[in-house]
Parts: C-alpha cells; sequence; structure tokens
C-alpha cells in the first residue's frame, strides 16, 4: 500500500468524542501526547542527511512550556496498549516564532506531501500526520458558517464545528476523487499534468460531481480529458489522501477507443504507454527520463497492478 494510507496506529474512539468531560479529561491528562503543525507542516526529528525521520510527540508540560493553547487540540486517538491519548495542534509559523523555545522544539517542520515523496516516515506516521493534517485543514477553512456567516467553534474534541448563528453542525468534509488506469488491454495512458515537474507522467483523476457514481466520473473525466471512450470500469482500490483532504477511489478504465485529443486546459500531454516502458518508468530507467508517482500515491499502486498484468 503507499505510504500515505488508511491510518491504524490509534484507535479513533469515536463514540466517545462527544462525551465533553471525557475528552476534558485527557487533555488535562499529564500522560498525553500532542503532534504540532506549522502551517500545516508536522514537525518532525531527523537526522542532518535526513534519511529518516519520526514525528514529533511533545508531551503535556512540554505544550505548557511553549505556551501554546490545548483548550482546542484536536483529539486524534488513543494508543491501543497504553489507552495514552494523542492531540494534534496547529499553529502558523509567524506564532511559531514568537513561542519560547520553539527553536528547540518545533524545528524542522516540513511539508507533509514532500515527506511521503521522500518515504522517510514510516507508513503508519506518514497516515496519522495525514489524518491529523485533513482536520486541521478543515478547522482552518470553516472558521465561519457556511449558511449564515457567522463563527463556529469546535466541539467533539475537533471532530464537529457549531455555528453560533444558526446553530449548525458541520463535519470535516472528505472530498471524492476517481483515479484511473486506463488500458486497452496491452497498454495504459499516462498524462502530464502542468503542474508536474518536467518528465513525470501519472493516471488520469477528477472530482465526482454531484449526482455522479464513479462509474460515470471514471467515464466523464477520461473523454474529456483525452476524448478516449470508456466501457467497464473496475473497482480496484482507494486511498485517504489529505491535500487537503480527499479520498482516491482508484479504478481499471477499459478503453473502446484508441485516439487520444487533450485538453490542453486540463493535461498537458498524455499517451499510450506498453507495459515495459511503464515498469522503466517506475525503476526510473526510462531511456527519455520519464518518470512516474512514488509508492506514496495510489497512481502508483495502479501503475504496478498494469505493470504485473493484473489488467
Amino acid at each position: 500500500m503507499p505510504t500515505v494510507a488508511a491510518t491504524t496506529l490509534l484507535e479513533r474512539a469515536g463514540p466517545k468524542r462527544s462525551d465533553a468531560a471525557w475528552i476534558a479529561a485527557h487533555r488535562a491528562a499529564d500522560n498525553g501526547r500532542y503532534m504540532v503543525f506549522c502551517n500545516l507542516k508536522p514537525v518532525i526529528v531527523s537526522g542532518a542527511d535526513r534519511s529518516s525521520a519520526t514525528l514529533r510527540w511533545l508531551s503535556r508540560a512540554e505544550v505548557a512550556s511553549l505556551t501554546l493553547d490545548d483548550a482546542n487540540a484536536l483529539f486524534l486517538g488513543l494508543d491501543r496498549q497504553s489507552d495514552i491519548a494523542h492531540f494534534a495542534i496547529a499553529i502558523s509559523e509567524d506564532k511559531a516564532r514568537t513561542l519560547p523555545g520553539a527553536a528547540e522544539m518545533l524545528q524542522p517542520s516540513v511539508d507533509l506531501r514532500t515527506l511521503a515523496m521522500q518515504g522517510i516516515l514510516t507508513p503508519e506516521e506518514q497516515s496519522l500526520a495525514g489524518q491529523a493534517r485533513a482536520l486541521a485543514q478543515w478547522h482552518e477553512n470553516c472558521q465561519c458558517c457556511g449558511k449564515c456567516g457567522a463563527k463556529t467553534a469546535a466541539n467533539d474534541g475537533g471532530w464537529r464545528r457549531k455555528c453560533s448563528g444558526c446553530g449548525l453542525d458541520w463535519f470535516p468534509r472528505t472530498d471524492p476523487v476517481v483515479i484511473m488506469l486506463v488500458t486497452d488491454g496491452q497498454r495504459c495512458i499516462l498524462a502530464h499534468e502542468h503542474r508536474y515537474q518536467n518528465n513525470m507522467y501519472s493516471t488520469l483523476a477528477g472530482f465526482l460531481e454531484p449526482g455522479e457514481d464513479i462509474e460515470h466520473a471514471v467515464r466523464r473525466e477520461v473523454l474529456e480529458e483525452t476524448n478516449i471512450k470508456v466501457g467497464r470500469v473496475a473497482y480496484h482500490s482507494s486511498q485517504p489522501w489529505p491535500f487537503p483532504h480527499s479520498l482516491m477511489m482508484g479504478c481499471i478504465a477499459y478503453a473502446e477507443t484508441t485516439d487520444i485529443t487533450i485538453d490542453p486546459s486540463e493535461i498537458a500531454a498524455a499517451r499510450w504507454f506498453s507495459r515495459e516502458e511503464a515498469l522503466s518508468m517506475l525503476e526510473k530507467r526510462h531511456p527519455d527520463g520519464l518518470t512516474a508517482p512514488g509508492r506514496h500515491a495510489i497512481a502508483h499502486i495502479l501503475l504496478k497492478s498494469f505493470v504485473e498484468g493484473k489488467c
């Protein structure tokens, strides 16, 4: 599986989140552990060469020494053996610069996508950081009610926000995305998006629209981006993607046509690749220097399935 996956490191304890006293007791406990994000970048512990890393977990005493406000710390879950509660606190980099002791305890903070691409965190820690980042960004974006515009306040350990005006409850959002490996049986389509580095190609992807099912979204996106008509669509696997808060639903799409005409507003280029060529990209030995997504992404898993003849 990708290094960003469904986190199983902690017990989420969902039924207990609405118990305000239970949450407060865990926030007050001396053995609580806190993950800190600066501008949505997790603070890590690593060597000088950054060849490996772990998340930096602060104790409640360290949080207090930094004068961080843990009143709205986001509850992530309980350790499965010890029941110790784990939380996340998100602050701005500007705020971090003003905190006493931050230079020692809140450095370095590294972009999570960069950590995923480098693969230097364990999959379990990478996934937990992804959960926390997605939740923190939702709080950052949901300060005001989308219905009446009044301020919202965090509840349920950070898993609900309530409007102070109309009383509407808001819950963390997840945006569904289809990501598909298009194949004609012997070849697959990979595309180069405008935002990619110059030599990278990946599978096609797009957001589901209201009223769509997965199959329709796959066929629509492929047709819009490449003018390829897709027939059968087979579900493959899924991946949470905390950039900012998506669920990638991986599919294999079987092409009924082969002539590609791209929409240049959507992608910069697209073409068919043989299994051997796709394998050379995964192994970083393509003669033209073309590359594919790393193992942090479900696109890598879909392409690997194609290379291995599983679709």
